[in-house]
């Protein structure tokens, strides 16, 4: 069994995309925003930078995104650059558990 890193340690891969606890993962990434928001406000850059990569490989953020892109962004039918398309549960279960920060290969046609 194969599993996913998180900012906050080691998860168990996800196993059904029903079982995300949508109102936690919002509240994860707007505290964060919160924080990136006050940090800048501050002028504390040191901490801007620390929040912004925390952001980066926050396993909340990641879900929410899919989410985004995958659910309710009106062009969710249209392939990206890798020419994919992520309609089903499965398909996007699949794409957080295979995530590996953004890094991929692009194929020669």
């Amino acid at each position: 069994m194969q599993t996913t890193m998180s900012t906050n340690g080691l998860k168990k891969p996800l196993e059904d995309w029903s079982q995300i606890n949508w109102r936690k993962v919002n509240k994860v990434v707007k505290n964060l925003r919160q924080r990136i928001f006050h940090a800048r406000k501050l002028g504390n850059f040191r901490k801007l930078r620390s929040l912004q990569k925390l952001m980066q490989k926050n396993y909340a953020n990641l879900l929410l995104s899919v989410r985004r892109i995958t659910q309710t962004n009106t062009g969710k039918s249209t392939a990206g650059l890798d020419r994919e398309i992520f309609n089903t549960p499965e398909e996007r279960v699949i794409l957080v558990n295979n995530w590996d920060g953004g890094n991929f290969n692009q194929h020669d046609e």
